[in-house]
């Protein structure tokens, strides 16, 4: 047990000559008697724009009963948040993940800059996730994580409706495969409140690594968001991280390389979004832990896909909850084996305690046995070739078209690949290139669900494939193979592409490739020359000067 309860904040609150400290302190309402407690941050990324992080206010407060209740006091503030649901398609989409760095930067200087002693980030959208693991990382002192939850689905007749199928509409809409009725039958009812995104998207996908990764409690992130026992897990982890402080339990003893590789196979097994292997090689980074992109293929392939979950599956992040939760899922990978049981968690369980305390429910579908996986591997597939030697990501959760070969369409921006979706010129084997959207290139690395959903909608998802140096929203579905590195700003190969070159995706080889001679592709890559930079001023600027390949995590180094 830690004998000092405040090791960081007595250095701004003890002493005659912090009085300057207290008086400032004082004026917003806090007494000698709360100074004198422990000082807990809580790191907030509540925002009214959108559902994702909307209700954080309301835990926020139960965090905060839950931190005085067991002898400290708490002080709350706040970072941004960027909606990719809201973003996506425009240009501020590019924001989305630079924002990763801006919350982790952020929290680190808040926490820094007012020596709190224990910390308590809430998070609730993609980038808000791990963006306050990069700070606990980063800050190493005593804290956890604690997910807003997901949204309910939303419901038109019989169908559970989530963001995914709104993006899917337009497709249908535009190519006349549904009427307007229907069109806006389906943007009314989709998002029916607070909470993330329904699927095994990339909210719902981090939230499953922060509990498999062991800073968050297990079997708190995956209570909804509307459910009244989100308040009282926002409370307990108010309680839990004054404990955390009491025993100065701290992030480097919970993130280490056996729990990434936890992480990583719980991505697999739920058929998990494709910017994990960004985001946990940026958490990795933080963590000062070695970890590469082909450990994801490695790890993934040793990894059944076990749970039926959107966008390739049939149920929501809530249907899981109701199964047993994420608890489950590591129940049936600890029980094959699939996991290290040893790694610690923030409530002070190794990972195998906290799997066995898992209730499941009687009948449920959501969650596979072992012995009968959706498939014999999990969902995430690294991809090198001539077209990407430092690697790409495939998600082939949820289809089974393992080879594709086509001809190039090539766009050099993300909003001229949606036009030509929009207008029909888009048609079956095509294999649809979006370049110059990387890291440095977009910057920023857009996702690209409007026009990968686009596809889907106009009943081309099984016929066309789809590469970019961009990134996928986790609602994406289809052969689409993104974080294509090196990018096209970079002078990486994607960028000598033309129209009507020959690609070939081969998952079973993990290829990909364009069929042209190397002295061609040199030839290209010799006349090639790098566009002007698309900002030149403000953070988008700094952060193209800045950003790592999106092999080494898309972070700023």
């Amino acid at each position: 047990m830690a004998e000092n309860l405040k090791p960081r904040s007595h250095v701004i609150t003890d002493g005659p000559d912090r009085a300057p400290t207290r008086a400032m302190l004082k004026a917003v309402g806090f007494t000698d008697d709360d100074l004198a407690r422990p000082i807990v941050g809580v790191a907030n990324t509540w925002i009214e724009i959108g559902p994702c992080n909307f209700h954080l206010r309301q835990l926020a407060a139960k965090v905060k009963e839950g931190i005085r209740a067991a002898g400290a006091t708490p002080m709350e503030f706040n970072t941004v948040s960027i909606s990719d649901g809201i973003s996506m398609g425009a240009e501020g989409m590019k924001c989305s993940l630079i924002s990763r760095e801006v919350i982790a930067d952020s929290i680190e200087l808040v926490a820094r800059g007012n020596h709190f002693d224990a910390l308590v980030c809430l998070s609730g959208c993609d980038k808000t996730n791990p963006g306050v693991v990069m700070a606990l990382a980063r800050l190493n002192i005593p804290g956890l994580a604690l997910y807003g939850g997901s949204i309910a689905p939303g419901h038109l007749g019989d169908r559970d409706l989530t963001i995914q199928d709104v993006f899917e509409a337009v497709g249908a809409y535009s190519s006349g495969r549904i009427k307007e009725e229907q069109f806006k039958s389906v943007e009314n009812t989709a998002c029916p409140g607070a909470g993330a995104c329904g699927g095994q998207f990339t909210a719902n996908t981090m939230s499953t690594v922060m509990e498999f990764l062991g800073i968050s409690p297990m079997g708190s992130n995956g209570i909804p968001a509307t459910a009244a026992e989100k308040d009282e897990a926002a409370f307990n982890a108010g309680k839990l991280v004054v404990e955390l402080l009491r025993r100065d339990l701290r992030p480097s003893q919970i993130l280490t390389r056996k729990s990434i590789e936890n992480a990583i196979a719980s991505v697999a097994a739920t058929g998990g979004s494709t910017n994990a292997v960004l985001h946990l090689l940026a958490i990795a980074r933080e963590a000062g832990i070695e970890l590469n992109i082909d450990d994801f293929d490695r790890i993934s392939a040793r990894t059944p896909l076990i749970a039926d979950l959107k966008p390739g599956g049939r149920f929501v992040a809530n249907d899981l909850y109701k199964a047993g939760g994420i608890q489950l899922v590591a129940q049936r990978l600890m029980e094959a084996g699939l996991i290290h049981g040893d790694t610690l968690t923030v409530t002070g369980k190794t990972i195998k305690e906290a799997a066995q305390d898992v209730k499941e429910s009687f009948g449920q579908e959501v969650v596979r046995p072992m012995v009968n996986p959706l498939k014999p591997t999990g969902g995430l597939v690294i991809l090198k070739g001539n077209l990407a030697p430092e690697g790409c990501v495939v998600k082939v959760a949820g289809h089974e078209r393992l080879i594709h070969k086509g001809p190039a369409r090539v766009f050099d921006r993300e909003e001229d690949a949606f036009a030509a979706v929009q207008k029909g010129q888009i048609k079956a084997e095509d294999v649809v290139v979006i370049r110059y959207e990387g890291p440095k290139g977009g910057p920023g690395m857009r996702e690209m669900l409007g026009v990968t959903a686009a596809l889907v909608g106009a009943g081309l998802g099984d016929s066309v494939a789809l590469l970019t140096d961009g990134r996928f929203s986790g609602a994406t579905h289809g052969l689409m193979a993104g974080h294509v590195a090196p990018e096209a700003a970079q002078g990486g190969p994607i960028a000598a592409l033309r129209d009507g070159d020959t690609i070939v995706f081969d998952i079973a080889a993990r290829r990909l490739d364009v069929h042209i001679a190397e002295e061609e592709m040199n030839a290209r890559l010799r006349q090639w020359k790098p566009p002007a930079p698309r900002y030149t001023s403000g953070v988008m600027a700094k952060y193209a000067k800045l950003v790592s390949s999106a092999s080494e995590g898309a972070v700023t180094l």
